[in-house]
């Protein structure tokens, strides 16, 4: 590995921006938009999870959209999720308000990623720094906000990556400042982007055990 991939997390320069939402959602969008991925089955399982690599990007847009719609209401703030229709379509499947059409192929699929990312980017720019957006794991501030959006698309990578047979490796320093912001808790001394999966239990650390439960803490920070 490099220096970059030895970035420490308790040492991440600043605080997690709209800039790094954006790469991120750029990073994953150019992902899954190689001649690889778009000719693969999106019917096999993600990774370890048993949702399909279908029903896991949609779930990733999904969650990009309910992140910027939660940032919307201000007066007062939302006090729980925004109250869209949310539906599941069998047991077992994520409970979505965003889906995309089957008929469009992956292409549309990524095209509806890359369209819900652009829409919690915006939000997260534009939101002033005491705006509130209700998660259960806390009520976050914009910065935060964007720190959850790129767990989501980082892990959800690894997820997809794995299903559909692809090299993906998050960006070390953006990891490092997502882990300072939502997992202050965090074992010091290790790479950020094995850091980061361990956290969310998709990856071995070493002299740690594997984790089954997590969560992050969204609050602001003083």
């Amino acid at each position: 590995m490099s220096d970059f991939d030895h970035v420490e997390p308790s040492r991440a320069a600043g605080p997690v921006t709209a800039d790094d939402l954006a790469e991120g959602a750029r990073l994953v969008v150019a992902l899954l938009r190689q001649p690889a991925a778009l000719a693969a089955d999106w019917n096999r399982p993600a990774g370890t999870l048993e949702w399909s690599c279908w029903e896991t990007a949609e779930h990733l847009a999904d969650d990009l959209f309910s992140y910027a719609a939660q940032l919307g209401p201000q007066a007062p703030a939302a006090a729980a999720d925004v109250p869209f229709i949310w539906r599941q379509e069998a047991p077992g499947k994520p409970w979505n308000v965003i889906y995309a059409e089957r008929e469009s192929g992956p292409e549309g699929l990524v095209q509806v990623l890359e369209a819900c990312a652009a829409l919690h980017v915006a939000m997260v720019r534009t939101a002033p720094p005491h705006a509130r957006a209700f998660h259960l794991y806390g009520t976050t501030d914009p910065e935060g906000s964007a720190a959850m959006g790129l767990v989501e698309l980082f892990v959800h990578a690894e997820d997809l990556a794995l299903g559909l047979g692809l090299d993906w490796t998050a960006p070390a320093a953006i990891c490092a400042r997502v882990l300072q912001r939502l997992f202050p808790t965090i074992p010091p001394g290790t790479a950020p982007w094995p850091t980061l999966l361990w956290a969310t239990g998709r990856g071995e650390l070493a002299g740690r055990e594997r984790l089954t439960h997590w969560k992050w803490d969204s609050t602001p920070r003083q």
